[in-house]
Order: structure tokens, then C-alpha cells, then sequence
């Protein structure tokens, strides 16, 4: 029998709050993140909305550590201490459970990584001469920076590992954090995503896509997941951060238990570098079940990739369909990248917080912006107000896809104390 998983910690810092507390309230709100971007480079742009922080990390971090990561990495940094002491682990002088570093292991991935470090770093370049280039610019802008900056910070020696799989990676995370503790590599993983990727480059090649939308005037309705006149994601930044640990390391401290990560499922398309496969959406799916050891029928709620692209969402719709058969219409489904934007490599990571949350308080924050539900999009979405989960054994998926073909589902079950 494979080796129980259990989430013992969670941090965030997000386009709704700084940490989970404030981010949770604001997904039960219905509030949404979204506001018009303030820099003049956005003014010639035909996008000039996005899901900023809420919290500044410059708010948290002290300056001489600002100046050394790479933003992504300090989202990453900010969620890993919350989750960290969430977990009832000591730091610095803190009480707290000692952890063997031996048994600790790291796996924090990003999608596109220090991307501003690097054009900043060019322009200066450019502009200045090479003397001027940043001394930490490399492991500013490597993608496993952040990764590595946690296992040193929290001295993580059974591996760090960083997966790119585009809008997918923060779940990946997740995953291979599970796959680590079933093999025997480490009793505790630090997982999760983070992404900082507003950038007038990035913008403006979603914006050439046809990808993001431009609801300019109303960026509180801009991303609006399965309605009729959505026009595309809203790109959001901020990392999701959570303390994965075997059942009986957990037990064995006395520690608080949000949930069991109870198996992941993977595919890849293939097929198309943009647009995802329903089969292939729906065989992680299956897959996340069989790992599990679920069935269908024991699933009551998704939290879906949901991006509000008019094609995306309602292929991923198709795909919960094939998975599920007639058990999906028994689905609480929601997407919260209807308030947060939408991450990127952190995403998967927020929304398995968001997930595991929905389990254990018993309740689904709503998906906002709903005005007109598409036709093509026939199962129970919860809209409007947030929704209350049955009591009792429950499990449920977090969906995560990504340019490339990268299909990953996580699944939870709720811990039965």
C-alpha cells in the first residue's frame, strides 16, 4: 500500500491577498482582483488590465533581499514562510518542530520564470554597458531560482526540483512533491508555483494571440469564465505554496491535517502547441481518479483550469464529460481565475489551496461575471454566491493545463480527523 500524503501547510500571496486568510475570504466574496495597469507601457497596448498583487513584496521583504530575487522568486519566498510556520515548523528562533533536512525536499516550478530580471537586465545592457548588469542577474532569472532559494532558505536536501509545464507547473509541483514522499525520498515537500510575468513583452505577445481580454473599462469583469461574452484571460501573478507530508511523519507530530493529496493525473496531447486536447484533459482526469483510488461518483467539486478563452472553457467542459460520464452533472464546478486572473505557473498551486480549502470548510467559492451562461456549457457551475459541500467523505480535483499539451489534475480528499 503506497504511503498516505497530507497537507499540513498552506501560504499564498495573490491578486486577492497576501496571504491565504485574506485570499480565501476574497474568493467566498466574489471579489475580484483585476485592475488597469498604471505603467505608461501599457498605454499603446491593446490590454491595459491585470491581476496585480495585492500585496507588494516590498511590503514583507527586506530590501537587500529584494535586490537579489527576482520577483517570481519573492512571491515564492513570501508563500514558503507562510506555509512553513503554518506547518508548526520552527524558524530561526521561533519554537517549532525541528526537521531533519536530510528528509525535506523542495519542488516550486514556474512557467516562464525571471522574465523581468532579464529584460530589465538586457535593457540595461543595452542602454548602459555590461558593468552596469546586475551581479545577481543569473540567479535572478534562472527558472529554478525560486526553488533554489527555498531549499536554502529552509535547507531542503532531498532534492529541489523546478518542472516547467507552462500554466500547469504549479500543479506539476504538487504532484512530483507526492510522487517524493510515496517513494521514500522525503517525509516533507515544499510545493507549489509562482509567477511574476506582467511585462509590456508578455502582454503584448498574449495581446498578438488574440488570448488576453480587453475589457479595459471594466477590469472587474474582464475575466468571466463559461459566460457568453467572455473574450479572454486576464493575466495574474502571485504564488501558492504547500507543506506536503507523509500521514504518519504528520501524525507522528501531533501536526493539523487540511486535507490527504491524494493522487495526481497526467497526459500530454501531442497534438497542438496552444490548444489543449479534451481527451487529453479528460485522461489526467481518469488518471488523478486512479491514483486516488477514487471513482467518479466520489468527486464533488472541480476547481477548473476555467482561463475565460471561448474555445478553452468550453473544452475542458468536454472533457470533465468524458471523465466523468453521468456523474458529472453531481459536480460542483468553479473557477477562480474569475477573481484572481489567471497565474500561469502559480495557478495550479493557488487553486489546490483553494481546492483543499473548498473541503475542508465545506464550502465552493463562486464563479463571478456570469451574466450569461454559454449554451455549450451544461454542467453545475456554481455562480453567485459561494456554495456548501456535502458533509462527510468527499474528494476533489484541481484541473491544470498548459501551452505544450501538458494536462495535469491533483486530487484531494477530505481528512476525516
Amino acid at each position: 500500500m503506497s504511503t498516505s500524503v497530507v497537507v499540513t501547510g498552506l501560504g499564498a500571496t495573490t491578486p486577492l491577498g497576501g496571504d491565504v486568510a485574506s485570499t480565501w475570504s476574497a474568493l467566498l466574496a466574489g471579489r475580484s482582483g483585476v485592475k488597469r495597469i498604471d505603467a505608461d507601457w501599457a498605454k499603446d497596448l491593446p490590454v491595459k488590465i491585470a491581476a496585480t498583487a495585492a500585496v507588494e513584496p516590498a511590503e514583507v521583504l527586506p530590501r537587500h533581499r529584494l535586490r537579489r530575487l527576482d520577483r517570481c522568486q519573492q512571491f515564492a519566498l513570501i508563500a514558503a514562510h507562510e506555509a512553513w510556520r503554518d506547518a508548526g515548523f520552527a524558524y530561526g528562533d521561533e519554537d517549532g518542530f525541528a526537521v531533519d533536512g536530510e528528509r525535506l525536499g523542495a519542488v516550486v516550478s514556474t512557467g516562464i520564470g525571471g522574465l523581468i530580471t532579464t529584460l530589465d537586465n538586457y535593457d540595461t545592457l543595452r542602454e548602459k554597458g555590461w558593468k552596469r548588469v546586475s551581479p545577481f542577474a543569473v540567479p535572478m532569472l534562472m527558472p529554478n531560482g525560486s526553488v533554489g532559494w527555498i531549499s536554502i532558505e529552509f535547507g531542503a536536501k532531498a532534492g529541489a526540483h523546478a518542472l516547467a509545464s507552462a500554466c500547469a507547473s504549479g500543479a506539476e509541483a504538487i504532484g512530483y512533491g507526492i510522487d517524493m514522499i510515496r517513494a521514500g525520498r522525503a517525509d516533507i515537500v515544499i510545493a507549489g508555483g509562482t509567477e511574476a510575468a506582467i511585462h509590456q513583452l508578455n502582454v503584448a505577445a498574449f495581446s498578438s494571440m488574440r488570448a488576453m481580454s480587453t475589457r479595459n473599462d471594466e477590469p472587474e469583469r474582464a475575466s468571466r469564465p463559461y459566460d457568453k461574452g467572455r473574450d479572454g484571460f486576464v493575466l495574474g501573478e502571485g504564488s501558492g505554496i504547500v507543506i506536503l507530508e507523509s500521514e504518519e511523519h504528520a501524525r507522528a507530530r501531533g501536526a493539523r491535517i487540511y486535507g490527504i493529496a491524494a493522487g495526481v493525473g497526467y497526459s500530454s496531447d501531442a497534438n497542438d502547441i496552444v490548444q489543449n486536447d479534451a481527451e487529453g484533459m479528460a485522461k489526467a482526469m481518469r488518471r488523478a481518479l486512479a491514483d486516488a483510488g477514487l471513482e467518479p461518483s466520489d468527486i464533488v467539486h472541480i476547481n477548473a483550469h476555467g482561463t475565460s478563452t471561448p474555445i478553452g472553457d468550453v473544452g475542458e467542459i468536454k472533457a470533465i464529460k468524458k471523465a466523468f460520464g453521468e456523474a458529472a452533472g453531481q459536480i460542483a464546478v468553479t473557477s477562480t481565475k474569475s477573481m484572481t486572473g489567471h497565474l500561469l505557473g502559480g495557478t495550479g498551486a493557488v487553486e489546490s489551496i483553494a481546492t483543499l480549502l473548498a473541503l475542508r470548510e465545506g464550502v465552493v467559492p463562486p464563479t463571478i461575471n456570469i451574466d450569461d451562461l454559454d449554451d455549450e456549457v451544461d454542467l453545475d457551475i456554481v455562480r453567485g454566491e459561494p456554495r456548501e459541500l456535502p458533509s462527510g467523505p468527499a474528494a476533489a480535483l484541481n484541473n491544470s493545463f498548459g501551452f505544450g499539451g501538458h494536462n495535469v489534475c491533483v486530487a484531494f480528499r477530505r481528512h476525516e480527523s
